[in-house]
């Protein structure tokens, strides 16, 4: 019996320790990206001889300004093409508030940004949910947190939305392999509001499409505090509240 609980304290320090380095390893990464200034409002296009897709959506929003009140259902359909396609959407973000104006084009990034987020998550999950399930299949301890974030899917999805440290496009398709619900995923695409609105806002202050997502595209640095508030605070959250369930749920399993 003494033998049991002494593994059993082992275990449990042990897995405080990893839980801690996690932490301190989000922390180091958090506070980098804070520092980093530019980071997804100036993404200055890499000239090369090949497809440049910050160039080619800049082009595309230079059609759809032309095109007036229809413009904004091509808009819509264009933003749900390039999440699906994992094109840069932070230009279509900000090229929306020189566009449409901040209203207007957070609505529009919004609608868009949602309908192309659920249509990569429908991908991820019919499409490649079998072939990952498949290679889970023995592994119990990863089945038993999968379930788990799975029954707290809206909270997640939610905090992950209000955090611009995890990537969008790609976490589309990481939700559709999890228990996450598609309801839970859809209603949880609301905490990309703040962020739609203060990039929308920041891309209203170019004026000029041809500034967007350029060195010299202007900036205002509150909202740009703003957003990395609100991210490190909800990025936080996330991990702490993932980490928490994923315990419960790994303990469970080993009971």
């Amino acid at each position: 019996m003494k033998n049991q609980t002494l593994a059993n304290k082992l275990k449990s320090q042990k897995s405080d320790k990893f839980f801690k380095q996690t932490f301190f390893t989000l922390f180091v990464l958090i506070f980098i990206f804070c520092l980093n200034t530019n980071s997804a409002l100036a993404e200055e296009a890499v000239k090369s001889p090949g497809f440049n897709p910050q160039e080619w959506l800049r082009n595309a929003l230079q059609w759809i300004d032309s095109l007036g009140t229809v413009g904004a259902i091509a808009f819509i359909a264009l933003y749900i093409i390039a999440t699906v396609a994992f094109l840069p959407g932070s230009i279509l973000t900000l090229g929306a508030g020189v566009v449409f104006g901040v209203i207007w084009g957070s609505i529009y990034v919004f609608v868009g940004a949602t309908l192309g987020a659920t249509a990569a998550f429908l991908v991820g999950r019919y499409l490649a949910r079998n072939w990952v399930a498949k290679k889970i299949a023995d592994n119990k301890k990863f089945a038993a947190i999968d379930h788990a974030v799975g029954r707290e899917g809206l909270k997640i999805v939610l905090l992950t939305r209000l955090s611009p440290i995890f990537p969008f496009n790609l976490l589309n398709y990481a939700f559709g392999v999890t228990d996450v619900s598609l309801k839970d995923y859809f209603i949880g695409s609301v905490g990309m509001i703040p962020g739609t609105i203060m990039y929308v806002y920041i891309g209203s202050l170019a004026g000029n499409l041809a500034m967007i997502g350029t060195q010299t595209q202007p900036t205002n640095p509150t909202v740009q505090w703003a957003i990395r508030i609100i991210g490190f605070i909800a990025t936080v959250a996330v991990t702490i509240y993932v980490t928490r369930i994923a315990r419960k749920a790994l303990e469970q399993e080993v009971l």
